[in-house]
């Protein structure tokens, strides 16, 4: 059994209090929703921009663009597949 304490990481911007210290709210505050990149075939998570107006993110392989419109009779969906 291993004995050794658990470590720790902080990763500047991440924080649990929920905002940085310029106010920003962190990236765990920030609404996601997740794309399979079928190009990669890979998946992440893209977030929401600061204006509110779309869900933009980029393949963490290829890094081909792929943005989601946010507004009004849009789809309760969490999760995309970019073909």
């Amino acid at each position: 059994m291993d004995q050794r304490p658990p470590y720790h990481l902080d990763i500047e911007g991440l924080k649990e209090n929920g905002a940085d210290e310029l106010g920003q709210p962190s990236i765990r505050d920030r609404p996601w929703v997740g794309i399979h990149f079928d190009c990669c075939f890979v998946y992440t998570r893209i977030y929401r921009n600061a204006a509110g107006t779309a869900y933009a993110g980029r393949c963490p392989r290829c890094m081909r663009k792929v943005s989601l419109r946010v507004g009004p009779g849009g789809t309760d969906a969490r999760f995309f597949i970019a073909e």
